[in-house]
């Protein structure tokens, strides 16, 4: 802990770092489980991460944009996934959507995120006993 109170964490990679992520480094990366992310792909067309020779999902950096950004539509403005989809489709054909993505992905809204989950993990941690 430090003088404040608070417990530091390391400060995570970017996102860019590597050109492939598995399944698991993205829910990691995003929060999300897998089933979430494997239903999003069948609700939005842009979501399509390829598969490796083993047939298991890699998300390139752009795809983990994308899910950060529909992660903040649905979880966070409380979209429908219909609502979202309008949202997406609407800030990709008035060219909105990389801007969109960068505001997303912007230190202050990940340090955000990040106090944010602090907080619920320390609302989901049992005291320990005496």
């Amino acid at each position: 802990m430090t003088a404040s109170g608070e417990d530091r964490v390391p400060p995570r990679k970017p996102v860019a770092k590597k050109a492939y992520y598995s399944i698991g480094e993205v829910c990691e990366l995003t929060g999300l489980k897998p089933h979430v992310l494997r239903y999003w792909e069948t609700q939005f067309r842009i979501l399509q991460p390829t598969k490796n020779q083993a047939g298991n999902r890699v998300y390139r950096p752009r795809e983990i944009k994308i899910i950060l950004l529909l992660r903040h539509l649905v979880h966070d403005q409380k979209f429908t996934i219909e609502g979202a989809r309008q949202r997406l489709h609407r800030m990709r054909t008035e060219g909105e959507l990389e801007d969109e993505a960068q505001e997303i992905l912007s230190p202050e809204f990940l340090d955000a995120m990040k106090r944010e989950l602090h907080s619920v993990l320390d609302a989901l941690t049992l005291p320990e006993p005496d």
